[in-house]
């Protein structure tokens, strides 16, 4: 549990020493952080090792570390206040994303936080208990799970956090099985009660039955069966039965994944997430940096290539000089290309970037929440300046590199037709369609329940844009949270999406998914969907279909 701990003052005599003491432990933290990224390196490898990584980039961040310097020496703040309330700033500011991904990154800066206030401290780690046990707790830092004793440590449970966070898929990469996002779980389990944990279907079972434990230890030998099978089927093609060709591709958030998602099957990056790499630089990357970066991500993906969003942080959400800037409705407000035409100076940086990374490998470039035709025609009228001063610099770049436009917000959804003449393909962004064409915030609980892939609305509107890219020739995908539910593979496939990009996890069951499928009935079924009335409906009558073909991925 976090303590937060108080804005004391101290003598102005005392403030070199202050710092000295904030220094010292901003040193332990490190040395800490380093013995974490190491461990992680040998026990999860590169990819999630890399979370420490980040860790480390916030402890070194220099913007940071002179605001807490500005507050112990300017303010006479004792260390543990000043540095508490630049972190929690950070962390009020982050809160507020509309992105599950970066919202889940406040654990990231919480346990860096925690870490360095136990150091100034002079705390000490727990060891945990010595026996077997699964472990109940509000929460759990990145930290604290790739410390615990996974000798004894059985599983975990949260009361907070989300599948998308840290703590959780390093929980995954280690093998450990765990369910996050439990609301009140202190209230059912005592200590001494026996449970059942199935991270796989996220459920806690308390004092089981012993029927219900035999159950549950057959479909785990099933499920090792299965997860053991799609390994070795994971390479090659993803064809459905009648010969409908669909690309699985996967979503990145660091240019470090591109090994371990190619290792799973990943026919290329059909999404890069490029907020990660300015929120971990601790200040704005420069173009020498970016194109680095993208270029590895290039020469990873191999023949299929990596698609670069362009910065989708909304002003709430970017840290500048140290300030956070604040909206009253980040939702709807300056972000992605929005503050890409207005910020064009951090824009063109970017793009040229992309472009000199496309020297390296096949790369793509994509415009986040597009809206209408005229951001489509500006942000190319900047990529096209950017190809020409490239040019003129004798800077090698790919001329036909092709541009993409995001379809996330209903109007774009819409005027699809439209916008297919300023494009080379669309990838379409359910999470937050489905959310604005709904008007739902879905981690609100009070309304969560409305958040509903398959609302008519939502399937109508997927079907106008496959119709819209079908008649201009161009090739559409999806990178929503829908590309990996197995559940809906079979409605994407009869809307006649060419392209699935998904969770390195997720690859090779969508592959198979889509291996057993007959495009034909799934086309028939879409049919069927589109009169259909209720949401409830059409995802039924998906996952029967789903359920025909593969059921022993849906167990």
């Amino acid at each position: 549990m976090l303590v937060e701990p108080e804005l004391e003052r101290v003598g102005p005599e005392q403030a070199d020493a202050e710092w000295e003491r904030f220094e010292q432990a901003l040193e332990r933290t490190k040395d800490q952080l380093q013995g974490l990224l190491d461990r992680a390196a040998d026990d999860v490898g590169a990819e999630q090792a890399g979370i420490f990584e980040a860790h480390l980039l916030m402890a070194e961040d220099p913007a940071l570390l002179a605001e807490v310097e500005k507050g112990v020496r300017g303010e006479h703040l004792r260390a543990e206040g000043a540095f508490y309330r630049v972190m929690e700033r950070y962390m009020v500011a982050m809160r507020k994303f509309d992105d599950a991904y970066l919202r889940d990154r406040v654990m990231d800066l919480d346990d860096v936080t925690r870490r360095i206030l136990a150091n100034l401290r002079g705390e000490e780690r727990s060891g945990g208990a010595g026996f077997d046990h699964v472990l109940l707790a509000r929460d759990l830092a990145p930290s604290e799970t790739m410390e615990m004793d996974r000798a004894r440590v059985l599983g975990f449970a949260t009361e907070a956090g989300s599948p998308t966070s840290h703590t959780a898929i390093l929980a995954r990469s280690l093998g450990i099985p765990a369910v996050v996002g439990l609301h009140d779980v202190h209230s059912h389990v005592r200590p001494g009660d026996t449970v059942l944990l199935d991270g796989a279907e996220g459920v806690l079972i308390v004092n089981p039955t012993r029927e219900t434990v035999i159950t549950y230890e057959s479909a785990r030998r099933r499920r090792a069966r299965v997860d053991g099978q799609l390994h070795a089927l994971r390479e090659g093609e993803a064809v459905t039965r009648d010969g409908r060709r669909v690309l699985v591709a996967a979503n990145i958030e660091l240019a470090d994944e591109i090994g371990s998602v190619m290792a799973q099957g990943a026919e290329g990056v059909g999404l890069y997430r490029t907020e990660f790499l300015f929120l971990h630089h601790g200040e704005e990357p420069g173009e020498e940096a970016q194109a680095e970066n993208y270029a590895a991500a290039a020469r990873g993906a191999g023949e299929h290539g990596v698609i670069i969003r362009t910065l989708d942080i909304g002003g709430d959400k970017l840290p500048a000089g140290g300030e956070w800037q604040s909206e009253g409705n980040p939702f709807l407000g300056w972000r992605g290309i929005r503050r890409s035409l207005q910020q064009t100076d951090l824009f063109r940086t970017q793009l040229r970037a992309i472009l000199r990374a496309s020297a390296h490998g096949r790369v793509r470039v994509m415009y986040p929440l597009v809206s209408g035709v005229e951001q489509v025609r500006q942000a190319n009228a900047l990529l096209a300046g950017c190809m020409e001063e490239l040019a003129a610099e004798g800077i090698p770049f790919d001329a036909s590199i092709g541009r993409g436009a995001m379809i996330e917000v209903p109007s774009a959804a819409v005027i699809a037709d439209l916008l297919a003449g300023e494009v080379d393909f669309f990838s379409v962004g359910t999470n937050d369609l489905i959310q604005y064409s709904i008007a739902v915030d879905r981690v609100n609980e009070r309304v969560a329940d409305l958040y509903q892939p398959c609302h008519p609305a939502i399937i109508r509107l997927l079907r106008n844009v496959v119709e819209a890219a079908e008649a201009s020739g161009l090739w559409v995908g999806v990178c929503g949270e829908m590309a990996g539910d197995i559940a809906l593979t079979p409605l994407l496939v009869g809307l006649g999406f060419t392209e699935l990009s998904v969770g390195a996890s997720q690859i090779p069951r969508v592959k198979h998914a889509i291996r057993t499928l007959d495009a034909g009935e799934c086309r028939e079924l879409v049919r069927r969907a589109l009169g259909l009335r209720h949401h409830q409906e059409i995802f039924a009558r998906s996952r029967q279909m789903a359920r025909s073909y593969y059921a022993e991925l849906l167990e």
